[in-house]
């Protein structure tokens, strides 16, 4: 049986134009090893707008023939240059209803299910049934939606922690949905967290669900709060969602004195305990500036991305990780959406300017069967 639907594309054209667009598509019966699932939600991660929106100057706006129209800069096409002119799908993940399976995995015909692949944009998804996890008795769409972009992110943040030998985190940004998964998994792991926000509403929250650690970058003794935070944890790791500007500068400065107060001999390089900061968000489009002077010469720095991340890994870390996200996907993994919008709604100028702030404590999911 085909299904028809739509897809929601994004596309670069060698002029520097990029358009979204919801595209006719046509999903073809499954291999033996596939399903086709019909998409009942997907989320709308920060992520997802590297592709959906890329290098685009939002500010360009303009819609026409039901598609949205954005300029690139001459300048920044270089690093899109090999996905100029094609019609990309977009979406990491998603969930809904297996409505066709191939011989090898009936069973899950009929089965709910949460999956990550791409193309989740869309009113259906032909995927391979290993990429497809059947959700636990009673959860919905809208509860699996999210159960892998965020919570393997944060599980991987304690993983690479661990594996390094480091014993306690520093994370920026932290009232977002990956936030408050990040604080829990500490609790529960007994792993030391320094959480850093923007205001006080985001402390509250984090608070609420017992964090100890949490500072406003916005107060006028930041910097001062910081270090004490660092100094009674003892966090030589940090995962940055900010990325520009001068924090995960600040961060590294204040775990070099942290760690120089513990030196016992003097050493005109600075201490010798590894720091480590990890970009993995572009909230702040600015470059990266580091005083690198001030945290001696035992420091890196450099991005974390999740696919890398699980392929180094290994597969029976993944798996374990994903069983974890199963069996707490309503407690310490569950997702809270602002707001939900249909397929077609993804295309409206004002939801695209609303999701497109990436704003901590906004998250959106789309609903393809919403019309």
């Amino acid at each position: 049986m085909t299904f028809t639907g739509r897809e929601l594309r994004s596309t670069i054209d060698q002029d520097g134009i990029l358009t979204l667009s919801l595209e006719t598509v046509e999903v073809s019966d499954p291999a033996d090893d596939e399903v086709v699932v019909k998409v009942e939600a997907a989320p709308i991660n920060p992520s997802d707008l590297g592709l959906l929106l890329g290098p685009a100057d939002v500010s360009t706006l303009e819609q026409a023939d039901g598609a949205l129209r954005f300029k690139v800069a001459p300048n920044r096409l270089g690093g899109v240059k090999a996905r100029l002119g094609q019609s990309m799908p977009v979406g990491n993940e998603g969930a809904g209803t297996v409505v066709a399976a191939g011989a090898s995995v009936k069973a899950l015909e009929g089965k709910r299910v949460g999956m990550i692949g791409g193309a989740m944009f869309a009113d259906y998804r032909k995927i391979k049934a290993r990429e497809v996890v059947p959700l636990p008795e009673g959860a919905t769409a809208a509860d699996g939606a999210s159960m892998f972009v965020n919570p393997l992110t944060a599980l991987g943040f304690v993983e690479t922690a661990k594996i390094e030998g480091h014993k306690a985190i520093v994370h920026t940004a932290a009232a977002s949905n990956l936030g408050q998964m990040l604080q829990k998994i500490c609790l529960a792991d007994g792993v030391p967290l320094v959480n850093i926000v923007r205001s006080e509403e985001q402390a509250a929250v984090l608070r609420g669900i017992g964090a100890t650690h949490v500072l406003n970058s916005k107060d006028a003794d930041f910097l001062a709060q910081l270090q004490v935070a660092i100094d009674e944890t003892g966090a030589t790791i940090a995962f940055d969602a900010i990325g520009g500007g001068t924090l995960g500068s600040d961060i590294l400065q204040a775990m070099e004195r942290a760690a120089v107060k513990r030196m016992t001999d003097y050493n005109r390089y600075g201490s010798l305990e590894r720091k480590q900061l990890y970009i993995y968000g572009a909230l702040d489009l600015a470059p990266t500036t580091l005083n690198r002077l001030a945290f001696g010469f035992a420091w890196s720095v450099g991005g974390w991305l999740l696919f890398p991340f699980l392929q180094r890994a290994g597969k029976d870390v993944a798996q374990r990780m994903r069983e974890r996200v199963a069996a707490e996907l309503k407690t310490t993994f569950a997702s809270n959406y602002t707001r939900t919008i249909g397929l077609a709604e993804a295309l409206d100028p004002d939801v695209l300017r609303a999701y497109e702030r990436k704003a901590t404590g906004e998250k959106f999911l789309i609903d393809p069967t919403r019309e």
